[in-house]
C-alpha cells in the first residue's frame, strides 16, 4: 500500500527525530503524552520544525480531564489555534463537547475560524460522543479534515466495527485516522477488519532515567507513575509499522 498515513503522536524532539528515522509520514505534537496529551509549547513545535521535515499537527488541549469547556477554556484554546496557524503548523488538532455528549459544533466553529485555513483535525473527543454517525455529519458539515477515532472503543481492535461504519459514511468527504492500541500487529488485524489506510501511534517505549542519584519516595507528579521512566518514540516501532503498512 502506498497511500497510508502513519502519523506519530509526540511530546519531545527525541521521539520526533527517532519517528521520522522510523518512516512515520506527519506528526502530531503534544505535551504531556502520559495523560492523553495537552497543548504543546511553541518553543517545542519551532525545535520538531527545525530538526525535522515532516508535516506538523498540533493538538489544543488546555487541559487534562473532559471536554466540556468553559467560554473562558474555548478562548485559550482560540488563542493557541491561532498562534499555532500563524508559527506554520499544517493543522491543529481539537474537539469539544457539550454536556450532553454531542459535538459541540459552535466552539468548533470557533476553533475552525482561529485557525483561519488551516487543517482542523477532530481528536479523540469524538469517542465520547453520544451519537458518532451524528457527530460525523457535524464535522464534515463543519469542513473538517479529519477525524482521530478508535471506534468509540478503548482500543482500535475492539472498535473496529464502528471503524469500518465510519469509514464507509466518511466516503472522500472526511479522512479518519485510526488511533489507540495501534502498532505493526494492530494495523495488520483492522486493516482486515475495516480497509482504513491511516494511523495514528506514538510508538513509544520506556527509557530509564539518567540520573544515578534517586529520591524514590518523593513524587513530582502521578504517585503511580515513576519519575525516573520517561518514555520515548522507538524508531523501530515505527519502522515495523510501516513495513507493514507497506505490505498490505
Amino acid at each position: 500500500m502506498k497511500d497510508y498515513i502513519l502519523e506519530c503522536c509526540i511530546d519531545r524532539l527525541e521521539s520526533a527525530i527517532n519517528g521520522e528515522k522510523g518512516g512515520a509520514t506527519r506528526f502530531e505534537l503534544c505535551a504531556n503524552l502520559i495523560i492523553g496529551g495537552t497543548t504543546p509549547s511553541l518553543t517545542l513545535f519551532r525545535q520538531v520544525r527545525k530538526n525535522t521535515n515532516l508535516p506538523i499537527h498540533v493538538l489544543i488541549r488546555n487541559r487534562f480531564g473532559d471536554f466540556c469547556y468553559t467560554d473562558n477554556e474555548i478562548e485559550e484554546m482560540c488563542d493557541s489555534v491561532k498562534e499555532f496557524a500563524k508559527a506554520g503548523a499544517d493543522g491543529v488538532v481539537v474537539g469539544a463537547l457539550t454536556p450532553e455528549g454531542d459535538l459541540n459544533v459552535a466552539a468548533m466553529k470557533r476553533f475552525i475560524e482561529a485557525a483561519s485555513g488551516t487543517k482542523t483535525v477532530l481528536h479523540r473527543a469524538f469517542d465520547m460522543c453520544r451519537e458518532p454517525f451524528a457527530a460525523l455529519d457535524k464535522a464534515k458539515e463543519l469542513g473538517v479534515d479529519t477525524i482521530l477515532t478508535s471506534g468509540q472503543k478503548g482500543n482500535c481492535v475492539e472498535g473496529a466495527g464502528l471503524l469500518k461504519e465510519l469509514i464507509e459514511r466518511a466516503g472522500n468527504d472526511i479522512n479518519i485516522l485510526i488511533g489507540a492500541g495501534v502498532n505493526a500487529k494492530a494495523i495488520k488485524k483492522v486493516f482486515e477488519m475495516t480497509g482504513g489506510k491511516n494511523y495514528h501511534m506514538s510508538g513509544k517505549k520506556v527509557i530509564d532515567s539518567r540520573m544515578i542519584y534517586r529520591k524514590e519516595e518523593v513524587s513530582m507528579g502521578l504517585p503511580s507513575l515513576s519519575e525516573y521512566d520517561i518514555w520515548e518514540t522507538s524508531e523501530e516501532e515505527i519502522a515495523e509499522a510501516v513495513k507493514v503498512l507497506r505490505e498490505l
